[in-house]
């Protein structure tokens, strides 16, 4: 009896230490072992931009700023459809959180003018790409399009920017690029150019990059055969692309807008636009 009790204990001793070698490692209960599914790291993820709304697009635009850069609406004598013109028309869009614009128009006595501005938010979907960088790369394509000449760096233009060559380029002497003009939202778009505007512009004012407006910005100048002159602004400020196109016809094909008038014209407009995006 007395053997037969200690191979029992024998036994449940063996049973006891068994069960404790088995029954799962010291490490199961580590607070830094990942769960079942996770990973040890967790992917940083892309910031997300600045801005979360846009502006109202056709609020955007002062009445003097409209009245240089459009100036038949202080032509207008009836007060209701000057009213009307400084009001201008919202283009259509489907999400206004991500895209808004607002086009005006004006006829004088020697020209007409048309203005277009565009808002877009852009919202990166990819964790790996913030918004900002997503918008960049949505700039980069419009100033691609664009196809800029080559700058001079060893000059100054009379603006304290990089002078860019005055070898003809496309972006020179066609229309403003497809991003840029827009034909997907109802934007208006630039007559294609018949003359060459290269050589009837100085070097000073061809299209080229910007310095001083939101991160990167451009502008572009296109003439056309019929002396149709448009002006294209594009900057991005964080995660917003704005386009401001700015064209003129003349009322007589022996006139030819003043391509230094307009760029400046739309450059302040540019710059009034950039602030409200900084208060």
């Amino acid at each position: 009896m007395q053997r037969k009790a200690y191979v029992t204990g024998v036994a449940a001793l063996l049973a006891v230490l068994l069960a404790g070698c088995t029954g799962g490692s010291a490490d199961e209960d580590d607070p830094t072992d990942p769960k079942p599914g996770d990973t040890a790291t967790t992917a940083t993820e892309a910031q997300p931009g600045k801005y979360r709304t846009l502006p109202e697009p056709c609020g955007a635009v002062s009445h003097g700023t409209l009245d240089s850069l459009l100036p038949g609406i202080k032509q207008v004598t009836d007060e209701e459809q000057r009213e009307k013109a400084y009001e201008g028309t919202a283009t259509p869009t489907f999400d206004t959180d991500r895209k808004v614009g607002c086009r005006w128009k004006a006829e004088s006595r020697t020209a007409t003018d048309h203005l277009w501005v565009d808002f877009e938010r852009v919202v990166s979907y990819d964790n790996a790409v913030s918004d900002d960088d997503r918008a960049s790369e949505i700039y980069g394509k419009k100033e691609t399009a664009a196809d800029l000449p080559e700058p001079v760096a060893s000059s100054e233009s009379p603006t304290g920017e990089s002078e860019p060559s005055s070898s003809p380029s496309s972006g020179a002497s066609g229309s403003p690029s497809a991003d840029a003009s827009g034909d997907e939202d109802g934007s208006p778009s630039a007559t294609p150019s018949d003359g060459d505007s290269a050589t009837s512009t100085p070097a000073a004012l061809q299209p080229r990059t910007l310095d001083n407006l939101g991160d990167e910005s451009f502008l572009d100048d296109a003439l056309s055969g019929s002396q149709q002159r448009t002006v294209t602004v594009v900057f991005r400020t964080s995660n917003v692309v704005v386009t401001i196109q700015y064209d003129e016809q003349p009322a007589t094909t022996t006139d030819v807008p003043s391509s230094e008038e307009m760029q400046d014209r739309a450059r302040k407009l540019a710059g009034q636009l950039a602030e409200t995006f900084d208060e």
